[in-house]
């Protein structure tokens, strides 16, 4: 896990959108869609949308269109990694 994820981790206990995560991280849009990507494909976040109510399964083809429009909560085991850093 790279520090860029660590820190997205670290803002993802609870259920965030992706504007709120960008200014708290204050990661470029670009950087941090590649980073959520990666996280997602390790199976350490959850992704939701068009509500933080109902989870979206990662597709690689569209999560770049719909990024930033989902919220996004860290898994189980993303917290167990975080956790034990």
């Amino acid at each position: 896990m790279t520090d860029p994820q660590f820190d997205i981790l670290d803002e993802l206990y609870f259920v965030t959108s992706f504007r709120d995560l960008s200014q708290k991280t204050r990661l470029p849009a670009a950087e941090l869609t590649q980073h959520l990507r990666g996280l997602l494909e390790q199976g350490l976040i959850r992704s939701f949308w068009p509500d933080p109510d109902t989870e979206l399964a990662y597709e690689e083809s569209s999560f770049g269109a719909l990024s930033q429009d989902c919220f996004f909560l860290a898994s189980k085991e993303g917290l167990l990694q975080h956790n034990t850093r």
